[in-house]
């Protein structure tokens, strides 16, 4: 074993409408760097479908679940997820979305 931080993913599986894609990742883009300076950010990446699926993944990753559920109970993210769409009128981009949770496993490597 590693001595190093246990790292979580968390995954946000959203689905969206036929030809909505580009404006998720526009919304997406408005917002850029928010999550950045939160306390156990360790990265961010919005993951667009190519194999036909209407389902965008936002992967981020967290150096623990309680920097997870800190950001998650922050006004940056209450914020962020009241959504800048809101702000300007404009319709949800998202049919549903579904969080995922995940541990890194660190494998052994051999000697």
């Amino acid at each position: 074993m590693h001595n190093r931080a246990m790292t979580i993913v968390r995954v946000n599986a959203i689905t969206v409408p036929e030809g909505a894609g580009d404006e998720l990742a526009a919304r997406f883009a408005a917002r850029a760097g928010a999550v950045d300076d939160a306390d156990g950010f360790e990265g961010f990446e919005l993951l667009r479908p190519t194999d036909g699926r209407r389902t965008w993944l936002v992967v981020t990753r967290w150096r623990d679940q309680a920097a997870f559920d800190g950001w998650v109970s922050s006004p940056a993210f209450a914020h962020g997820h009241r959504g800048a769409a809101a702000d300007a009128g404009a319709a949800p981009v998202a049919e549903s979305s579904e969080l995922w949770a995940y541990d890194v496993v660190d494998l052994p490597r051999p000697a």
